[in-house]
């Protein structure tokens, strides 16, 4: 990922624009401008990590001058009371970057953790976590990099990088045939072709039109054994709708090559993670004698 890109700074340069306009109000009233502080940013709850040259990006646009000193490296498995990063130097400036660096944080490093934890459930398996398209406006890119962190797989970006034939186009084509037929005539042979199926009929059809990859949409994990049997290796399945933290080991147990979960950007409760401030040379109010 590069962090320093015109779309990352761009997403940076927005997100602060809609927290700050035109200037923070209650920071600039009561923290003097020479005031210097530390901050120390750390997990309240066990999770991986995803985000922090984004959360480091935040500050220094904010503020070129601030330090901000990482401790550990995205994909960092974080324990309750992990120390993250150090922020130190203008004290207005870090309450004025700590929302949106925090906002982001805590949002991919969710995406992380709630994948982290599916891939660990069916590890001893051969079917891979890949994510889906159901993300959050303009943040496509940061989330499907969140799930990587996270120890899951990327499917495809956007409608332009991969054919995925599915119910209403298969609705307007006339048919699995007739949709695979008509892709196949327009994209090169190196190209793969993804149909979605919800029967086993429409699999049998799948699999006669040589579709690449066969989606076993929102199956019974009974139906999809006998989809792993009629496919016997003649396309690659990825199992996909209704696969939660309880039902994922019976759906990987199937043979499926693949499970992809939407909930891992779409539903994802963020990671709790905090920022405490500190000043580096505290100084007393002085009052004047009556």
């Amino acid at each position: 990922m590069n962090w320093h890109s015109p779309f990352i700074l761009d997403l940076i340069k927005r997100a602060l624009e809609e927290d700050i306009w035109t200037g923070d109000i209650t920071t600039e009233a009561i923290i003097p401008a020479d005031r210097q502080a530390k901050a120390r940013v750390w997990t309240k709850v066990d999770g991986v990590i995803a985000g922090l040259p984004l959360f480091k990006q935040v500050f220094l646009q904010v503020d070129p001058t601030l330090q901000v000193d990482l401790l550990v490296d995205d994909g960092f498995v974080a324990t309750a009371g992990s120390t993250l990063a150090y922020v130190s130097g203008s004290a207005r400036s870090i309450l004025q970057a700590e929302r949106v660096s925090l906002n982001f944080l805590q949002h991919l490093s969710g995406i992380a953790t709630r994948t982290s934890r599916l891939a660990e459930a069916i590890k001893f398996y051969q079917a891979r976590i890949v994510d889906t398209r159901k993300t959050t406006p303009g943040l496509r890119l940061l989330e499907k990099y969140a799930v990587r962190m996270g120890g899951g797989y990327n499917h495809r970006f956007g409608l332009y990088d991969a054919i995925l034939i599915k119910d209403n186009h298969i609705a307007v084509a006339g048919g699995i045939k007739e949709a695979v037929i008509a892709a196949r005539r327009r994209i090169g042979h190196t190209t793969k072709i993804e149909v979605e199926v919800e029967t086993l009929e429409q699999l049998c059809e799948a699999l006669e039109s040589r579709a690449d990859i066969i989606m076993l949409d929102n199956m019974s994990v009974e139906i999809m054994k006998e989809a792993v049997k009629l496919a016997q290796g003649k396309a690659i399945l990825e199992a996909s709708g209704g696969i939660t933290e309880e039902n994922i080991v019976e759906v990987a147990k199937t043979g499926v090559d693949y499970i992809s979960v939407g909930a891992i950007t779409h539903s994802v409760r963020a990671l709790d993670i905090s920022l405490d401030i500190e000043l580096e040379q505290p100084q007393a109010v002085e009052h004047e004698n009556n």
